[in-house]
């Protein structure tokens, strides 16, 4: 198991236990992904492709796989640069073309790519109605596949929404790896992208 990083918010300054998050290589062996423990965390002000990614080599076969910038959400609000594993977990399911949102604020998508839309929800709050169908109208907008990942959990009305209109749901687990919440969840894990 991997250990626990004391990781300082720079904006606040408080100090919070971090567990770098683990993926799997072709070759099936874990990666953790190191964190340094005396590097210094920076805040996230902007994301741009290219600092979303960290070349890591795979212990076992020696594979150099591009995962997500560790990250860690703290308290105060600020987003701390140390998963987001959903563009990687998009891919691993079939979709391509993955690229972040220009502005997430006007449009409430964290990422476009063939075929789908997605969203991040960082906060310790479940997800909640509104944000569910800001996301399926997004989707609708660009003929795409809506898909939904929370660090908390859904509120009922939120769940019961998605199931209404096929949404999947996955929730990040302790590792950050998403885990699927819903049926279409499964059923995107089990049959992939929809074809067109």
């Amino acid at each position: 198991m991997t250990d626990n990083v004391p990781v300082r918010c720079p904006a606040c300054r408080r100090e919070q236990p971090f567990t770098p998050p683990t993926f799997p290589c072709s070759c099936g062996a874990p990666v953790t992904l190191p964190v340094l423990r005396d590097g210094t965390p920076e805040e996230v002000g902007h994301r741009t492709w290219e600092n979303l990614w960290v070349a890591v080599n795979c212990p076992s076969c020696g594979h150099r796989g591009h995962w997500p910038q560790p990250e860690l959400g703290c308290d105060c609000g600020a987003v701390v640069r140390v998963p987001v594993a959903a563009a990687l977990y998009l891919k691993w399911l079939g979709f391509h073309s993955l690229r972040p949102s220009e502005d997430r604020a006007a449009s409430g998508v964290d990422l476009y790519g063939t075929g789908v839309v997605a969203q991040v929800d960082p906060t310790t709050r479940p997800t909640g109605l509104r944000d569910i169908e800001c996301l399926w109208l997004n989707g609708l907008q660009k003929s795409a596949m809506s898909v939904f990942f929370s660090l908390a959990g859904y509120a009922r009305e939120a769940r019961a929404r998605a199931d209404a209109l096929h949404l999947p749901l996955f929730i990040m687990d302790l590792t950050g790896t998403p885990q699927p919440v819903n049926d279409p969840a499964d059923v995107l894990i089990r049959m992939g992208p929809p074809d067109g």
